[in-house]
């Protein structure tokens, strides 16, 4: 059992949406402080004010996790300040939903460098730091996109598809050197934070909520899950793909699931 009491856990794109609920129930487990990393410093300051209220311990960092300097500027900061995170949970992400062909320039990047190099850096950052301690946990919010093509998701599919692979050899280079660290790969459907707002799939495949995701990932990670994926129908996706032939596999989730429709009307944040 990976315990939250005592700890201090660190928490990419913490400030809103799943991440924050994330940190919240950390700190309700007894985590001895939250750090939250983000972007956007409206939305940190609201996030500490509002743990703040329940004396809670919070730290904000404004990081570009996509950039190697800020990244490694912030985690040298936390290490020099005595905030060395025991629970990391890579969690900023980002999406354009549409087609490949109509992205604009910058936006592929900005998905690889965020939701890829997101992950990548931050973990290369900190894991000599948690690899010394002997002990420790990276947990990776990948997507169920990283599992199945889906147009209108190309680039974001690609990038959860790496994520997917990173975290998983990850995993077992942690296993394989005896260090300690456990690694969790989350794979959820979508989930209602506003990010994928407009994309439905059917009610056999139902949005999440924000409460529902954040307290599955919380109890994965407590339960030392190699993964956590959810809705529960996203575990057979693996057994779908293996089994079917691709123009049935097609059939089935595409049309009879509707999930290749489903990014139709998304509208996003």
């Amino acid at each position: 059992m990976t315990q939250f009491k005592s700890k201090t856990v660190l928490i990419t794109g913490g400030a809103s949406g799943i991440g924050f609920l994330m940190g919240r129930l950390a700190l309700e487990e007894g985590a001895d402080a939250l750090i939250i990393w983000d972007i956007n410093d409206d939305a940190m300051q609201k996030a500490k004010e509002a743990l703040l209220q329940n004396a809670f311990q919070v730290h904000t960092f404004r990081v570009d996790v996509a950039d190697a300097d800020s990244v490694q500027n912030a985690a040298d900061q936390c290490i020099a300040e005595g905030l060395l995170p025991d629970i990391l949970i890579l969690n900023a992400g980002v999406v354009a939903g549409k087609y490949f062909h109509e992205h604009l320039p910058g936006e592929i990047e900005k998905t690889i460098g965020v939701n890829v190099l997101g992950c990548m850096l931050v973990a290369h950052a900190f894991l000599p730091v948690i690899m010394a301690h002997g002990d420790g946990h990276i947990v990776s919010i990948a997507s169920a996109a990283g599992m199945l093509s889906n147009p209108r998701m190309a680039a974001y599919a690609g990038s959860k598809w790496a994520v997917l692979g990173w975290s998983e050899s990850l995993r077992i280079e942690m296993q394989q050197l005896k260090t300690g660290v456990r690694v969790t790969t989350v794979t959820p459907s979508y989930i209602d934070t506003g990010m994928f707002a407009g994309a439905r799939v059917n009610p056999l495949l139902p949005n999440l909520s924000p409460e529902t995701a954040a307290r599955k990932i919380i109890n994965g990670i407590k339960r030392n899950k190699i993964f956590v994926r959810m809705p529960a129908l996203v575990y057979l996706l693996p057994v779908f793909k293996g089994l079917l032939p691709t123009k049935w596999f097609d059939l089935f989730v595409g049309r009879w699931m509707r999930v290749y429709k489903s990014m139709d009307h998304f509208g996003g944040r």
